[in-house]
């Protein structure tokens, strides 16, 4: 079976590598189609090809007004040119499409290859004009639509009417090679100094990811005074301004505002007590399944599949989105609760190596494509 993995922009390199890889422990001949990753290093991928296909002349920095502008020439030519391209594969695997209105007129046509959407985010945040319903457009043009939850095949089927037979909920793998360390190295090391319990939130900084919320819990909306006897560590790109909130920060708050690589990731990981997603709206975080692969508990609110999770893995505890003071409340416990952490850790390990591994994911993925082709 030969798959393309299609991720036009580079999205999301960590999932596509995973995917890759363990599409290729199962079997399959895989080739990832993608472009060059304009933040930093990647991931080895000598399990799988790695095809940097589309976008190859943009110019201006990684981010920037002037290479979205380069890529947007390009992107029709590139889509067209895939289509040739596809011929030779037995699934196109897509994982994003950048331009949605137009993308559904580019896709692949004819019987072969099969068509494969990941939907990582369900619906727009903030959906313009039209957007849903370019959305609904597109999601016709594939054979199956994959989520990775129960809510959102429920949102899909009911508020888009993406007949039920076509999305498939199939589990969003751990990044098992984040955390992979040869024999003997030792763990690298932390980013920070501080002999303090470490409160962990990590990824690009955008406002739907509630670090106002945390910083508000942080500082004690509870009334129960600011957390001490702990740090909060904010590491990340950011895609917001964060002036204001720094400036208002405790102390005892670390900013790291930049592209932070695999290389430097796992220092921050390996030295987390707690990691804590404060979103407001969200279907899953790769942050999420990054803490599971590092054995790491989590803190998260109530939206798209993160109550599924918690509820499934026991590594996980749950506040409502938005609640600044549940949200205390809840780092206060945890922090002050140390056979809990070590009782949710053990339990992410277990979700690491079961049902949430790459290789459960793998397997349902490539079940998904026999019964297309057939």
């Amino acid at each position: 079976m030969y798959v393309h993995v299609i991720d036009p922009s580079s999205y999301t390199p960590p999932y596509d590598h995973a995917l890759c890889r363990a599409l290729a422990s199962a079997g399959a001949r895989v080739e990832l189609v993608c472009s060059r990753f304009a933040y930093g290093r990647l991931s080895p991928s000598c399990e799988y090809d790695r095809n940097e296909f589309f976008y190859r002349h943009a110019i201006g920095s990684a981010g920037g007004r002037l290479r979205s502008a380069s890529k947007l020439i390009e992107h029709v030519p590139d889509m067209l040119r895939y289509r040739r391209h596809a011929a030779a594969a037995d699934v196109a695997h897509f994982q994003w499409l950048p331009v949605q209105a137009l993308d559904r007129w580019l896709l692949p046509t004819g019987r072969r290859p099969a068509l494969v959407l990941t939907s990582h985010d369900i619906l727009p945040r903030e959906p313009r004009a039209g957007q849903l319903h370019a959305q609904r457009k597109l999601y016709d043009r594939f054979d199956a639509i994959v989520v990775h939850s129960r809510r959102g095949r429920e949102r899909l089927v009911g508020e888009l009417g993406v007949p039920a037979e076509r999305v498939r909920v199939i589990h969003h793998g751990v990044f098992e090679h984040l955390a992979e360390r040869p024999p003997g190295r030792p763990p690298p090391p932390a980013p920070h100094e501080t002999d303090k319990a470490v409160v962990l939130m990590f990824g690009l900084l955008r406002g739907y990811k509630g670090l106002d919320v945390l910083l508000d819990a942080w500082r004690g909306a509870d009334g129960g005074g600011a957390i001490d006897g702990a740090e909060l560590w904010i590491a990340g790109m950011p895609r917001m301004d964060l002036q204001e909130l720094r400036a208002a920060a405790p102390a005892n708050v670390r900013f790291d505002a930049r592209f932070v690589d695999h290389g430097e990731l796992a220092g921050y990981f390996e030295r987390a007590d707690l990691v804590v997603l404060p979103y407001l709206q969200a279907d899953q975080s790769g942050v999420l399944f990054t803490a599971l692969a590092f054995g790491k508990p989590l803190l998260l609110s109530d939206v798209g599949g993160f109550p599924e999770l918690a509820a499934d893995t026991g590594a996980a505890r749950v506040v409502p989105a938005g609640d600044a003071p549940a949200l205390a409340r809840a780092l206060r416990e945890l922090l002050g609760d140390r056979a809990a952490l070590t009782e949710m850790c053990v339990k992410a390990r277990a979700a690491a190596e079961g049902d949430y591994s790459w290789r459960a994911a793998a397997a349902s993925h490539v079940e998904l494509y026999r019964q297309l082709l057939s």
